[in-house]
């Protein structure tokens, strides 16, 4: 029996008049990829900064409808959002590393913004993630030198680590390899297919290639409305819904 991590219902959400998303309702599996597929403009990156709560940073943003985390509404009224931002990481389009900090400090900026003030504890949880996010082979020798000195994909991978390094229990991919190259993009991939094991992971993709290879579940999303859901092999070799048919076979995008 999978157990359900998120669930996203009748989720609505506006950019001052314009309503991006529709109703949308979705269960995220525990431990599971969960793709989010459709043409630009679909609503696919503002469901997934709804489910961390970015959404409501943008002015005159607004959002209706349940994001249920281990059951809990995360807008409930008694919810902090910056706790809800430390269980539920966020990895960006294009890697953003602090242009001015070391890949260490990369990674330790959040432990120290949480009140973490025990060089140990710092030190052990950023070495961690950074093997976690695959990188520290690379790295071990220069972990005091910038992290804009790296290759972009290795910086996204640091900006991985950097999520890592508060534990989350979701990690939210927005595009993650559009800025990267074949090699680099297969690392992300392979990364992503280890991190499971451990944390539950929707990725928003333009690549249904890519969404064939990682996920177990993909949602197809388009004009805002949730067109379908289901197990990624029937969406991409039986999909129910005509759209559906027509977006993965180029019809339209």
């Amino acid at each position: 029996m999978l157990e359900t991590k998120l669930e996203i219902k009748n989720l609505s959400a506006w950019y001052s008049e314009h309503q991006v998303l529709k109703n949308v309702s979705i269960p995220i599996y525990k431990n599971k990829v969960t793709a989010i597929i459709g043409p630009s403009g679909c609503g696919k990156s503002t469901l997934i900064r709804c489910i961390n709560r970015l959404h409501e940073i943008v002015p005159n943003a607004k959002v209706e409808g349940q994001v249920l985390l281990d059951g809990k509404n995360i807008y409930d009224i008694d919810v902090d959002p910056m706790e809800v931002r430390k269980k539920v990481g966020m990895v960006f389009q294009q890697p953003n590393p602090f242009p001015t900090m070391t890949i260490f400090d990369n990674v330790a900026v959040g432990l120290k913004l949480n009140g973490i003030k025990d060089k140990k504890v710092i030190e052990e949880t950023v070495i961690n993630a950074i093997k976690e996010s695959g990188l520290y082979e690379e790295v071990k020798n220069k972990l005091y030198s910038y992290g804009t000195h790296l290759s972009g994909g290795q910086q996204q991978r640091l900006c991985i680590a950097r999520t890592l390094a508060l534990r989350p229990e979701v990690i939210l991919f927005d595009e993650p390899c559009s800025a990267l190259d074949p090699i680099s993009t297969a690392k992300i991939e392979d990364l992503i297919l280890e991190l499971k094991k451990n944390h539950t992971i929707i990725i928003v993709t333009h690549n249904l290639q890519q969404a064939a290879r990682v996920s177990e579940y993909t949602a197809f999303l388009y004009l805002g409305e949730l067109i379908e859901f289901a197990p990624t092999e029937k969406i991409f070799t039986v999909p129910k819904d005509k759209r559906t048919e027509d977006y993965i076979t180029g019809k339209f995008g």
